[in-house]
């Protein structure tokens, strides 16, 4: 089979240290007001984790709300996700986080004990403060870009995203592919774009249709125009109900289908179809489904050599059961460098907000 048939997912599971986050976006599906939700505890972390080794997971993502950063519980906070990502490499997984805007000097502590980390860069558009993220003050679009620059400059392969449908208009969506377009021919450090549907859950406020799935064949045409070709397109499938929308997105240029597991916590109103169930649907239309890590293999030297420890015996196990090598067209070019320019200083958006 061609290799531009296939199509790749990441066996994952999902660790939640916490729901509660001082952001507020009308839209959310998944937040707890702070001081309403319990934080994981690491024998309840190791607990979850211990039921799924041997089902074939290989990533597990560490998904946040977050705590304001001059919240006196911040730094107890960040310590249980860095906690989480030490114990999920200790049992054999391999840890990709996104816990929101983080320092520079946090977002180099979790480099040592993720593969990779991501943060939807959702839309630039201003307006939009106005409006969903009126109560959101991490939705800054300068401070969500400049974690897409710092993720560059520590070398964490990164993976970022839209969301479509909050408000935007079909050139705010062009300008922000644009933009992380910009960023990663500086760094080469972005694997994924998220073109991710909003899609009404029973939690949110805000009071709009689920986004078109049939748009998002044209914006993903838009999308591999602008994106360079190393930047694989994501799609989220428990999102796009249709079978055929789905398909005409992958005819489109979308690649992957993002991490597969019981529970999409963002949406949880939308389960995860049965792996044999979205297999099928795609081999009926000639694309061939396989699994992946969460660090693709262009960006293995770029992880500490613990990590490389991890990914090596992880793929010595398993590569000619499960994965095969095929991610070799996301590669990039021989020997090429991205050089860190230095210590940035702690995010200057989050400097100015109130304490919670």
């Amino acid at each position: 089979m061609p290799l531009s048939r296939i199509v790749t997912y990441s066996p994952a599971y999902t660790l939640v240290p916490t729901y509660e986050c001082f952001n507020n976006c009308s839209y959310c599906n998944f937040r707890t007001a702070p001081g309403q939700s319990p934080w994981l505890g690491l024998a309840e972390a190791r607990q979850q984790l211990k039921t799924i080794q041997g089902q074939g997971v290989c990533e597990i993502l560490i998904l946040s709300g977050e705590v304001h950063p001059r919240s006196s519980r911040r730094e107890a906070w960040f310590e249980k996700i860095y906690e989480i990502c030490q114990l999920a490499l200790s049992l054999g997984f391999l840890p990709h986080t996104n816990a929101g805007p983080l320092s520079f000097q946090e977002m180099q502590q979790l480099k040592k004990v993720n593969v990779s980390m991501g943060l939807m860069l959702e839309q630039l558009t201003p307006k939009l403060l106005e409006t969903v993220h009126r109560h959101a003050p991490s939705k800054v679009p300068e401070l969500r870009l400049q974690q897409l620059e710092w993720a560059g400059e520590l070398k964490i392969p990164f993976t970022t995203g839209l969301l479509l449908g909050i408000g935007e208009t079909p050139s705010d969506r062009i300008e922000t592919l644009e933009a992380i377009a910009q960023i990663h021919h500086r760094w080469g450090h972005i694997q994924e774009v998220i073109l991710q549907p909003h899609s009404r859950g029973q939690q949110q406020s805000f009071d709009a249709p689920a986004f078109d799935a049939y748009q998002l064949r044209d914006l993903i045409v838009k999308a591999r125009e602008i994106l360079p070709d190393a930047i694989a397109i994501q799609i989220p499938p428990n999102l796009i109900p249709d079978p055929n929308a789905l398909l005409d997105c992958l005819a489109a240029g979308a690649t992957d289908v993002g991490g597969i597991g019981p529970k999409d916590e963002v949406n949880p109103d939308y389960p995860h179809l049965k792996l044999q169930k979205l297999r099928e649907i795609l081999e009926a239309a000639g694309w061939e489904l396989k699994p992946r890590l969460p660090v693709y293999p262009q960006y293995y030297e770029w992880l500490t050599s613990q990590l490389q420890q991890y990914v090596k015996k992880y793929l010595n196990r398993d590569r000619e059961r499960v994965f095969g090598g095929h991610l070799a067209i996301h590669t990039l070019a021989p020997g090429r460098e991205f050089p860190i320019k230095g210590q940035g200083e702690l995010l200057q958006p989050l400097k100015l907000l109130a304490s919670d």
